[in-house]
This record gives C-alpha cells, structure tokens and sequence, in this order.
C-alpha cells in the first residue's frame, strides 16, 4: 500500500527525531483538551501500567519497565522499517493498540484491530511516553471480528475519516461504551464509586448516508503557501491540473483524491459528485486551495388528507423520481434525482425534496420529527438527522427529576447554554413554563429566534451572551432550573464551569462531542463549590458517527441535596484524590 512521503533520512535513528508537529502536539496535550494525542497516552500508560499489573501477579514483573519510571531499554526498530505487530487492544480513537516483543513499550497501528497480527511501518517513536505510532500496510493474520467485506468505500485503511468499517455494528456499539468508561478514567478526578454504570449506546438508525454535512477539500498550487506569494496575488501560480479533492491520508497532512463517501447522505454524494466537476471546470479561476461545503437542506410539503387517502405514495411531478431505494445496500450514486440532483421522498403524511447546498451562506433547513430548523448553512448543526429523533426524545424524557415524594417541585425552567440555532431550547420548550437560550454568536440566536417562531414556541427567549457574563440576565430561580450545556470539543473553560456552581441550577444535562472533555468537567460539578455539588444520574452514549471513533455523550446530574460531611471527611478526600489523572 502506498504512502506519502516523509522527508527523512531513512536510516536515521527514530528516537533522535522530532518534529515541529510533534512538538505542536505535546504542547497541546498540556492543556488537557481531549486531543487525540492526550487520548492516547492515557490508553498506553493503562494499558503498559495493566501489563505491569499482570507481571506482579505472575512474578515476571523485574523483567518489565514500570511505565511510570524513566523510558525503558527498549531499542525502537528504524522509521520506516517494517514490523509485525499483535493488536491486544483497540485505543479510544480508534487504533490497536499492540505490545513490543519484552511488552514495556507500545504500538499504535490505525484500522487494526484487537486479534489483529498486522504489518506496520515505523513512524514516530516517543521514548518519554513509551510508545511508536505505525502506518498500517496489511492483515497478516485477521482477528475472528475482522469482515473486510463489511467496508463499503474503497478508500478506508487510508482516509482518516473512518476507522471502523471491518467492524459488526454490535461490536462499534460496544467500543464506545468503552471510550466512555475510559473517558471518565482518565480524564475526570473523581472516585469510582461516584461514576455511575455507564448506559448502553444508543445506536444510529443508518450506518451509512447518514453525514448531512461534508467538507471535502483541496490545496493550493505548489508554492502558494509562501509568504512571498501570499503578499502578491500575481506572483501566486496557478493550477497546471486538477489537485486532489478530498480528505486528509491518515496519519499526513496529505490530501487524497476522494470521489464519493459512502458516509454522506444521498444528496451530499450527489453535492460531492457535482462540485468536484465544477472545481475541475474552474480550477483555472483559483490561485489557492479552498474547502467545499455539501450540507443537505430538506423541504417539506404536507399532504391533505384527500392526497393521502388517494395517493398515499405519489411524489409530485418536480422532481420526478422513483421511490427510493435503501441507501444501507449500495454505493453507487442513488437514481432517484432529478436533473438538479434534489431527491423525492414519499410518506403517507407529506413529501420531502433533499437536496445540496454549496454556499456557506445559503440557509438549509431540516425536520427532527415535526420541528423544524433553518441554519445559515455553513454554521454548526448536528451532522446525522437519523438519530435526532432518538436523541432529542432521549434528552426530553431525562430532563426533569424522577418522581419522587419528597416537597420540591420539578424545574420550570430552561436553560439552553451553547444553544446554537435553538435545537434543545425549541424541543424541549414544551416541559417548561419559560426557556431561554445563549449563544455567543449573534448569527445563531437570530436563526434560534426565527426556529421558535417557525415551531409556535411563545414560551422562549434567546440572547446572546459570552461565557463570562452567561448567567447575568437570568432571573430564573436556581431550584427551579435545568441547564443544559452542549460546548464545543475543547468542553467548558473554567470561568464558565464556576458561573454555573456559582448559579447552582436544580439538574445539568451535559452533551458533548467529546466524552473526554465531558469528563473532565463533570469532575468540577460533582466537586463542587462551596454548598454546591453535583450526583451524577446517568451518562450513556449515542452514535452519531457510525464507522468512527467518535460518541456522543449525555451526562445527567442533579444537585446534591443531603448534607454534606465536613472537609477532611472520607467522602471530601475521595471526591479529590480518587480519579486517575494525566500529568
């Protein structure tokens, strides 16, 4: 299998080289964000500090290095030299995880699997932190859960979008369950004993087409990235011929070619299909590289009820199309489209038309079962519709407390921080006798604000407020109130976090892109501030991203009620000292 390039020089010792990249990434691994490099290092250091574990108990452990301890004798083979590596464990982003030969340093092998014996080649070598990073080159031996015939694109094992697809659904399902436990390992400074068991992930109904948004791309000319160019528009070069348009090669900066991606809803595949053609047009016309945009928007028209009763699977004549076929069972581009690429779909109670929008300025609209939601198309909202439905019902039915018979009344009052173009504010209004929601980004809260209307919500309101200042103007009462919080992968700053242990709302309900961020923040709630802290309910995961490393996760805490033991006490020790944390 072919690779970029790496400009090296082949025979140089790997453990003498360091990258400005990898710099880059220890420096970002400091600000404990969940970065996949910090991910890693935490997998490796439980899973050389397991191994040790197991030496003790069998009386091998002199034998070993303690991973802890400064980097072993191991003596790293040369980059780029070839080996063959036993897949033990599958890492929280996604790679196997293999042992060395005395099982003191570690192998990361992307798409390998536990079972796995595959052939890798050298990359990088982190002595400090005992570990290599590969490239994978093949199966040498499968693992009894390893289907290749299961992968739908002829790009996986080298696009980095997806690592999964040799994987049974069962088996993604329940790795993530695992990224989660782990998250809460070792990113959160919490006690076992105050984790609850994690929830089963809840599944996507599609595996396939479900993305609503991709964002291939392709880079400049060659010289376009010199500063010299970049101060002078005609000294930059133009294209001499079409660039690949794509994604990232795993584990480089390299861009290769990608024509379809079966992960792409229908219409953003024919989006992808039909922008690509018109790059190829125009490339004369660009002097940079540039980023596409294929988000689908839906448009909705409900039937009457004499349509439905007379023609319960009519598609009306614009566009005319077949009905459609199930995406699950095929690759190629689905015939069902019109010639400006909208696809038709009939249901006894309206008719959607599906098609792909390219500018990022545009609005796309989407249905999550009768809400409906516009959004400037370039800004944030969640990429697989499929399991919005699910999702939403999931948060509505776990938002309020339990019943229970003790004398305070269930919260009345929402909360929607990070609340983007309304999603959770709008779904969940109904629960409450007021909501509001804040967003920092004037263009959300005015896209918020027009969702409401378009749902009749006359019950919420939308401002828009930075982090600092979030809680201001709400007069809500605490005891009254949930807060529900959906931060960006770098989770909640400190100022954020302590605003709302200052405000102290009823229950949080904490979704999150990151499940290891979500972690590390939740530690702070159930510790606490003064007579605020927090239980945690609940934390399960949804799979938004089928065939990736990634979850979503939703952590459900309600505000610590019972008295609480005096600093010093075995609860306060615990709640402090008890977590695994990264140093």
């Amino acid at each position: 299998m072919s690779r970029t390039k790496r400009h090296w020089t082949k025979n140089q010792p790997a453990s003498n080289l360091v990258t400005k990249r990898q710099k880059d990434d220890i420096k970002k691994s400091s600000a404990k964000e969940g970065s996949n490099e910090e991910v890693i290092l935490a997998d490796v250091r439980r899973l050389l500090a397991t191994q040790n574990a197991r030496d003790e108990d069998t009386g091998n452990a002199d034998a070993k290095a303690d991973p802890s301890s400064t980097p072993s004798t191991y003596v790293p083979p040369e980059r780029f030299s070839e080996i063959e590596v036993k897949i033990v464990e599958q890492s929280s982003t996604g790679d196997g995880l293999g042992l060395s030969a005395n099982l003191d340093h570690v192998y990361v092998v992307p798409f390998a699997i536990p079972g796995d014996v595959v052939q890798a080649k050298v990359v990088n070598y982190f002595a400090k932190d005992n570990y290599t990073s590969t490239d994978f080159l093949k199966v040498i031996e499968p693992s009894t859960r390893r289907d290749d015939s299961r992968a739908r694109c002829p790009y996986f094992s080298r696009c980095s979008g997806c690592q999964f697809q040799m994987l049974s659904y069962e088996d993604q399902l329940a790795h993530k369950k695992t990224i989660i436990q782990r998250a809460y390992q070792n990113f959160s400074t919490l006690a076992p004993q105050f984790i609850p068991t994690i929830g089963e992930t809840i599944g996507s109904p599609l595996q396939y087409s479900y993305r609503t948004k991709l964002t291939p791309h392709f880079d400049g000319p060659p010289g376009s990235q010199h500063r010299r160019g970049n101060r002078d528009g005609q000294d930059r070069k133009g294209f001499e011929q079409v660039p690949p348009i794509g994604f990232m090669l795993k584990g480089t900066r390299k861009i290769i070619d990608i024509e379809d991606c079966p992960i792409g809803t229908d219409a953003v595949r024919i989006g992808m299909k039909s922008e690509r053609e018109r790059v190829a047009k125009e490339i004369a016309s660009y002097k940079r590289g540039a980023t596409l945009l294929l988000r689908e928007s839906t448009s909705r028209i409900e039937r009457s009820r004499k349509d439905t009763e007379d023609s319960a699977l009519t598609v009306p004549a614009k566009p005319e199309v077949d009905q459609p076929v199930n995406a699950e069972a095929r690759l190629d581009i689905p015939p069902n489209q019109d010639e400006e690429g909208m696809i038709g779909i009939a249901d006894p109670e309206y008719i959607e038309s599906k098609f792909c929008i390219t500018d990022s300025n545009a609005t796309s609209t989407e249905y999550v079962d009768n809400f409906v939601f516009s959004n400037t198309a370039g800004a944030f909202f969640q990429n697989n519709n499929s399991i919005l439905p699910s999702f939403t019902a999931y948060i509505r039915d776990h938002i309020l407390p339990p019943a229970s018979t003790d004398e305070i009344q269930p919260p009345k009052y929402l909360i929607d921080a990070y609340c983007g173009s309304g999603l959770f504010t709008v779904t969940l209004s109904s629960l409450f006798a007021s909501s509001t929601g804040i967003d920092i980004s004037p263009a959300s809260i005015v896209s918020a604000n027009q969702n409401a209307k378009a749902n009749n919500i006359s019950n919420a309101t939308f401002m828009t407020a930075d982090a600092p200042a979030l809680f201001k103007e709400v007069n809500y009462p605490p005891m009254e109130t949930v807060v529900v919080i959906d931060p960006p992968r770098k989770g909640c700053d400190d100022a954020f976090l302590q605003q709302l242990l200052g405000f102290g709302p009823r229950r949080v309900v904490y979704v999150s892109c990151n499940v290891h961020t979500q972690a590390r923040d939740v530690s702070v709630l159930v510790d606490g501030r003064g007579d605020c802290k927090y239980d945690i309910e609940s934390i399960r995961g949804f799979d938004f991203f089928p065939q990736t490393g990634h979850v979503e996760g939703i952590a459900i805490l309600n505000r610590h009620m019972e008295a609480q033991q005096e600093p010093g006490g075995d609860e306060e020790e615990e709640r402090e000292t008890g977590g695994i944390m990264l140093n």
